[in-house]
């Protein structure tokens, strides 16, 4: 299944204007990413939130939340949110997340 391009276009709009950002087609899905950092993206209907093992904890708290286990590992700063639990500003807020923890990571180095 191709990921959802409605939900990744409600991505778009919450992507604040900044230089620094891209996205890329990967594992079947899109990625945002911010300096070079992946922080969001989106993976058939659900978001994909990058929010640091602390921020994980938190999240998988709230309903509609569960770890990312793409690869069959669980990834202990990543989150799935469910298409459910995107209604409203929540979209939004979730993206606001992702972007505050990705600008807490140090600037990537240029690959030779």
């Amino acid at each position: 299944m191709p990921y959802d391009e409605a939900l990744a276009e409600r991505v778009r709009g919450a992507l604040p204007p900044v230089a620094d950002l891209d996205e890329r087609k990967m594992f079947g899905g899109l990625a945002f990413l911010l300096g070079g950092h992946m922080f969001c993206g989106v993976v058939h209907d659900e978001l994909m939130v990058r929010l640091g093992p602390d921020g994980v904890i938190e999240a998988l708290r709230r309903p509609g939340v569960r770890p990312m286990d793409f690869t069959g590992r669980t990834m202990k700063s990543m989150v799935f949110v469910t298409s459910e639990a995107l209604a409203g500003p929540a979209l939004d807020d979730w993206v606001a997340q992702a972007v505050a923890y990705a600008r807490t990571l140090p600037p990537k180095t240029a690959a030779k």
